[in-house]
This record gives structure tokens, sequence and C-alpha cells, in this order.
């Protein structure tokens, strides 16, 4: 199975992106984050609803998606990449991107065949009420680019666990390996701003947690097992921005940290992106450096201060294809060589708990 993930360059990017050393300011200035449970939250819903001081019509909501949906690695800065991902329908187009059914023309938005349109990743009729054109029904954080066959495939079905491509489990969905983790923080921020109208038991299926009712565990896990792609941080900064020409003014909190979801609802450690957030586990991982990312020469080294149990490299079919157990602790650089081309998982573990981090390799 091949897929797309977006590569997070960990500690370069700047902090109005990917949030690797602090929150970002001055969004989070004065934010007590120094709470977990339920108080943290609350607080994180006053904090995103209370900067949320644009609100995007429907029109607006599309014109938004043809700006932050943007492929980040596309140099003619012309299409927007499918949530989902590729379609079942073969597009007329003779080129790649259409071939492999994973973007369109930002312009080729519509209801025809080949063209996209808008996904509510929370779909509107779930919404109690439903979450109609406006207010949450426009809310950008949660709608993404997507073909048109995907999307109506989808329709409102609910999510539920799966592997590999997108597509029906039964009478539910699974988004697919590549965009678990996007639909996870998208589901928790819905929650966040607008309670009781998305609570994630109407939109996935799995358990309850012993803290929240509401809240399923399915996307505690995927937020844990997909960490946050570039992708997610370009949309997260440009629409927490008011001055841009689609901005809200308010960010999703758990693109910013995914560890945030573990502090209020507990469940598999997800990333943490700010390691004055850390706990004692993180601390093995805070020093942790992956680099070449691109990698140009086939190799990528792994640079640990700190004692690991164990780093894997795994494929994006989740096969662990190479492994160093209880790395040499008076060496440092672990040196993983002779890769393909591809896109790769670098698993971290220490004290059975774990960090994913992506790489690319060109």
């Amino acid at each position: 199975m091949k897929k797309i993930i977006y590569i997070i360059l960990f500690g370069q990017l700047s902090l109005a992106f990917g949030q690797s050393d602090a929150p970002a300011s001055p969004y989070y200035d004065g934010f007590n984050f120094n709470q977990s449970g339920q108080s943290l939250k609350n607080d994180l819903a006053t904090k995103l609803i209370a900067m949320h001081t644009r609100e995007l019509t429907y029109q607006d909501a599309e014109d938004a998606i043809k700006v932050v949906d943007r492929d980040p690695e596309d140099a003619t800065n012309q299409n927007v990449f499918l949530i989902y991902g590729f379609s079942e329908n073969k597009c007329p187009e003779n080129s790649l991107d259409y071939i492999e059914h994973k973007r369109r023309n930002r312009f080729d938005d519509g209801v025809n065949f080949c063209q996209w349109n808008r996904e509510h990743t929370y779909p509107r009729s779930l919404g109690n009420p439903d979450l109609g054109s406006f207010f949450a029904g426009a809310d950008a954080h949660h709608l993404r680019a997507c073909d048109v066959a995907k999307n109506s495939n989808r329709g409102n079905r609910k999510f539920t666990s799966g592997s590999g491509n997108s597509g029906n489990v039964g009478s539910f969905w699974y988004p697919g390996d590549e965009w678990k983790g996007d639909i996870a923080r998208m589901m928790m921020y819905m929650y966040l701003h607008y309670g009781q109208q998305c609570l994630p038991i109407n939109v996935g299926v799995g358990n309850t947690v012993a803290n929240d009712s509401n809240m399923v565990d399915l996307f505690l896990q995927w937020n844990a097992e997909d960490p946050v792609s570039e992708l997610e941080d370009r949309r997260n900064a440009y629409l927490g921005n008011a001055d841009t020409l689609y901005g809200q003014g308010n960010r999703n909190p758990f693109i910013d940290n995914p560890y945030l979801a573990t502090l209020i609802w507990g469940g598999p450690n997800a990333e943490n992106r700010w390691p004055s957030l850390s706990t004692s586990y993180f601390d093995a991982f805070a020093t942790v450096t992956i680099f070449p990312n691109p990698s140009q020469d086939k190799t990528i080294t792994v640079v640990s201060e700190n004692n690991l149990d164990s780093i894997q490299l795994i494929n994006l079919n989740g096969q662990i294809i190479q492994e160093i157990k209880q790395p040499n602790k008076t060496n440092n650089r672990h040196v993983f060589q002779n890769l393909s081309s591809g896109f790769y998982l670098v698993k971290l573990i220490s004290k059975n708990q774990s960090v994913t981090k992506k790489v690319i390799v060109n």
C-alpha cells in the first residue's frame, strides 16, 4: 500500500507553525497549562471560542480550502490535497497526480466526476442539532478538500477502526492510515468548540473514556498513532491568524500539541511537541534528533542523549523493516542505511512508552 504523509521537520519550524518548542506566542500567552482533565478541557474550549473572532460564510470556507489545503510540496501551487486519499475512479487527466488520485486542481471544485468538494469531517447531519451551513457547518478547521466520489461514499458514516486506505468498514467509515490523526484532532476540536452539538460519541465508534462519557477511545488512539503533518500545521497557522484573508483567529490546540488530549482524556501517550510540558517519560525523547529529513543519501541518523530501549524504522504498511534494540549507550548516534525511497515512521521506545516521528527518503 502506498500513501503520502507530510513531514514535520522537528525543531525547525517557526512557533507560528509547528509547536516543537513551546506554545505559540502571543496566542497562548498567559494560558495555564499546569492542569489536566476537565479543567484543561474547559479552559482550552474557552480559549478557542474566544479567539474565534471571524465567522466564515459557507462560500468563504470553500475559498479557504483552496488556500489551506494546498499541497506543500507542489511547486505549481495549483493542487489541493484530498482528505481520505485516492479515489476509486480513474480520472482522464494524464498526470501523475491524477493517476495516483491524491490531488485535484484547486479551482476544479464542483459536484462532477473527478472534481473535489467540501468534506464535513464531522457530518452536518450527525450534529445535534444539524450543523447547517454557518458557524459549526462553515468552520474551516473541520472542512477539507475531498474527491467527489469519496465524499459521496463516506456520506455521514461514523468513523471506525481499520487499516490501509480509506473506505467502508461495514456501515462505518475508515479515513485511511495517513488521515486518521487529522480526523481525531478535528473531532476533538469540534467537541471543544461546539460542545453538545458535536459530541465524539455521535461521530465515532469505540469505548468511552473513564473521565468523559462523550469521548471515545478511537480518537485518542488515532491521535497517538498518526503524528501531526505539515499540512495540518500550515492550515492551523493560517486559520489561527485573523489577519489572513480567511483566518478565523482560533487554532486547533490538538494540532499545536497532540499531548494535550492525553492530559485531558488519558489513553495512549500522544506526541508531546512542547518539552516544557514534558513528563518524566517524555524527558527521554526531548533531546532526540532525526536527520536529514528529507534524506538525500538513503540514510537516516537518530541522535539521542538519553537511553532508549529500541529504535524502529517502520514502513507505511506498518512493518518493522529495521530495528536497533538496546541502542549502544556509549554511542548516541544510530544510523539506518541503504533505504529505499519513500516515507517511513521512526518509533522511539523507552520504558514501555513511545513516540513516533515521520521521515522521508528521496
